[in-house]
């Protein structure tokens, strides 16, 4: 019920589209800053795999090992993708364009810093992105996803179903 009301209800859609808005104010600053202020991951990736040692580990052996032996030799690579990426939900949050997706995106991004050690506001994003995600395209019907997910929708389903093969159904024989 409660979930019908967050994909249906028009103030649903109003009170959704605040909270869009407000996150992607947040992940589009964060990425802006980073974008244009130099930005390098190293040093957190390598504070995230410290808190993963020893007896007061606040950092899951299993994470530290992954940024140990991928994220920080790729680091050029998370220098580029964590402020691009950050930047574009941003971005896709406040137009309202794939909503749903960029939602998704931010919610991964959070998890990798709770993952990291590092809670700040990312468990309230964290909240409403879920919040965003379950209430599916009603969160972007008042931004570009009201255009955007119709013409898609109709460039992708095709008209002409000639070609679709389909089983024929034979009754079942009765045997006496």
């Amino acid at each position: 019920m409660f979930n019908n009301w967050f994909r249906t209800n028009k103030a649903a859609m109003l009170l959704l589209t605040i909270v869009r808005v407000y996150l992607g104010y947040e992940w589009l600053t964060a990425g802006w800053h980073k974008l244009t202020g130099g930005f390098d991951a190293s040093g957190f990736i390598k504070g995230a795999i410290a808190k993963s040692a020893g007896e007061g580990a606040t950092v899951q052996a299993w994470w530290g090992s992954f940024l140990q032996h991928a994220a920080l030799p790729g680091v050029n690579f998370f220098n580029f993708l964590v402020p691009a990426g950050e930047f574009l939900v941003g971005l896709g949050l406040i137009l309202g364009t794939f909503t749903t997706f960029a939602a998704l995106m931010g919610l991964v991004m959070n998890a990798a810093y709770l993952l990291s050690g590092t809670v700040s506001t990312n468990v309230q994003l964290l909240l409403m992105e879920v919040i965003i995600i379950v209430s599916a395209a009603n969160a972007g019907k008042i931004g570009l996803d009201y255009f955007v997910l119709p013409y898609l929708r109709k460039l992708f389903h095709r008209k002409d179903n000639t070609n679709v093969i389909r089983p024929v159904a034979t009754p079942l024989k009765r045997t006496v």
